[in-house]
């Protein structure tokens, strides 16, 4: 029962996040809990990857973007449904993950850091001059008429709410197993020592393009969902790199590997983020402190929010892995 007590609490606290705007019916407390549910979604599909192969990724947003185009466009160009093309993203970013994973996986460190965060960038320069999704400029919904389909703009406000966090709990669920199974095992290895992964009969290879792929997916999904809920889409947003720093940021935050790490961080993170960029004195400063906390915790606190809860108490050290 106790490996279960990080992964319950998780699913509390986000239960939590999803049950509270319904309740109120406050359009505040919708938006504040669709960008906290938001980031642990994207800070949970990093984990899968970063957490348990080793690998970090500097352009991971990459993927929320391509999701968010893919989506978009489906919408825009052909009216389709949000939920089918909202699967379509998550499978083209999953898709393209896995091309991409072929070309820089065998990368190590800090080559295949710099090698996603080009990815990202080429990307970004591609999307800039394809007509066909805005160009530089972007999409933009006629919001009346993008949403009459759902009962108007409120109606499909709550809906991409509601199905942000069906998504938050569902790549929540996709962590817990996958740390909990045979192939979570092999990525351990690689990320322990990958060449003795190798030497223990692993297809390092093969699990790692796998886990790239599923990293990819929800930040797919997460990403139309973003869009259709903003009603405009850029390039600029879209490969925004902070947004992957974010990503690893809260991921190191609350713990790499674990499965409440990325949960706590992110939440973690958006308070803070929120409490600077409503103060006067440090508004233009937010990511300068991100920063310095960042590198406090690799000096100080690598384990993260959990592994020092570890470390300190006797309690959290039997229930968190």
């Amino acid at each position: 029962m106790k490996k279960y007590f990080g992964f319950i609490l998780s699913l509390i606290i986000l239960a939590g996040c999803g049950v509270y705007p319904l309740l109120t019916g406050s359009p505040m407390a919708r938006e504040n809990m669709f960008l906290l549910l938001s980031y642990v979604g994207l800070a949970l599909s990093l984990n899968i990857l970063m957490g348990f192969t080793g690998y970090v990724s500097f352009g991971h947003v990459v993927f929320f973007g391509i999701g968010g185009y893919t989506t978009f466009a489906l919408i825009y160009h052909y009216g389709m449904n949000l939920i089918p093309a909202l699967l379509i993203g998550g499978l083209v970013s999953a898709l393209i993950a896995t091309l991409i994973g072929l070309a820089v996986l065998n990368l190590r460190g800090a080559y295949f850091a710099i090698a996603t965060i080009g990815i990202n960038e080429a990307f970004r320069a591609l999307i800039s001059n394809v007509d066909y999704l805005g160009g530089a400029e972007g999409l933009f919904f006629n919001l009346r008429k993008a949403y009459s389909a759902y009962g108007g703009s409120q109606k499909a406000l709550w809906i991409s709410f509601i199905l942000l966090t069906v998504i938050t709990v569902m790549v929540l669920i996709v962590n817990f197993l996958i740390k909990h199974s045979k192939f979570g095992l092999g990525l351990f290895s690689i990320r322990e020592d990958e060449d003795a992964a190798k030497v223990l009969g692993i297809n390092t290879a093969l699990y790692k393009t796998v886990a790239f792929a599923i990293s990819a997916f929800f930040p797919g999904v997460i990403g139309g969902l973003f869009f259709f809920k903003n009603g405009s889409i850029d390039p600029g947003s879209a490969f925004h790199l902070l947004k992957s720093v974010e990503m690893i940021f809260m991921v190191m935050l609350g713990g790499i590997g674990t499965v409440f790490g990325p949960v706590i961080g992110a939440i973690t993170y958006e308070q803070i983020r929120a409490f600077l960029l409503v103060n006067p004195t440090f508004k233009d400063l937010h990511l300068a402190i991100s920063g310095v906390v960042l590198l406090l915790i690799v000096l100080f606190v690598p384990e993260g929010i959990v592994g020092f809860l570890r470390k300190r108490f006797k309690f959290f050290r039997e229930v968190f892995e």
